[in-house]
């Protein structure tokens, strides 16, 4: 191996080693299973290029009934066959875009979000190789990108937006809009899957982002989670008022 790449060897392995301690910490595992909503996961996948930290997302196929074209992370809902929710997204991911499970170092799962479907959307972290070439399934996924995760602390076009759920939570939404210079296209990222990056990049860099963001930064773990937990007692209010 020569001198270069044994020093690019060292930087990946470092930059990854501070992620993954950081996000260990973070780590809820089950701890929101239990609760009595539909159950869905996604797979937040890291990849470490030239130094840096970026996540890969992809584009919803304009054919699908659901959120057609939007910006998503690899995911779906829960399967029988699913032994729990790591189970769930390394699945979805390999029908999705053909990233083998094992090819996935599974770090954690973090504090869940609730879709507008209600279910509950348990975020997988997860690290993969920088030679990964994603093989979209042109009926799920039309296209598949890469972003810094320092984007997510500190955009160059961001905009919050307000929003209401159906069970009449009121907060603000985050909308980010990313330029692909290389591939000269433009990817608005926003609702859930914005939601789940802006918690990765603030766990993983520890740094103020430049923007307003709905946590106690000092206090990160518990804010997210008092956070989910408003949001899940307004939505099983109103489950319990319909029935």
């Amino acid at each position: 191996m020569a001198a270069a790449e044994r020093q690019d060897e060292l930087e990946r392995k470092s930059v990854k080693e501070a992620a993954r301690l950081r996000l260990r910490e973070f780590d809820v595992g089950d701890k929101f299973s239990r609760l009595p909503l539909a159950k869905a996961s996604v797979l937040l996948p890291l990849v470490v290029r030239e130094g840096r930290l970026h996540l890969l997302l992809t584009v919803r196929a304009m054919q699908l009934r659901r959120s057609p074209g939007e910006v998503c992370f690899p995911g779906g809902k829960r399967e029988a066959i699913d032994k729990d929710e790591i189970d769930t997204a390394l699945r979805e991911a390999k029908e999705e875009v053909g990233l083998q499970p094992e090819k996935v170092e599974v770090i954690c799962r973090l504090v869940p979000g609730i879709d507008k479907m209600n279910h509950l959307v348990t975020p997988v972290v997860g690290f993969i190789e920088d030679t990964f070439q994603a093989t979209p399934n042109p009926d799920e996924v039309s296209d598949v990108f890469v972003v810094p995760l320092e984007y997510f602390i500190k955009p160059l076009n961001y905009k919050a937006l307000p929003y209401t759920t159906s069970s009449g939570y009121s907060n603000w939404m985050h909308c980010f809009i990313y330029d692909d210079h290389e591939r000269k296209t433009s990817f608005k990222i926003w609702g859930l899957t914005a939601h789940f990056a802006v918690l990765l990049a603030l766990i993983i860099f520890g740094k103020r982002p430049t923007f307003e963001v709905d946590y106690d930064l000092d206090n990160l773990i518990s804010s997210a989670e008092n956070n989910f937990m408003n949001l899940y007692a307004s939505v099983y209010e109103r489950k319990k008022s319909n029935l």
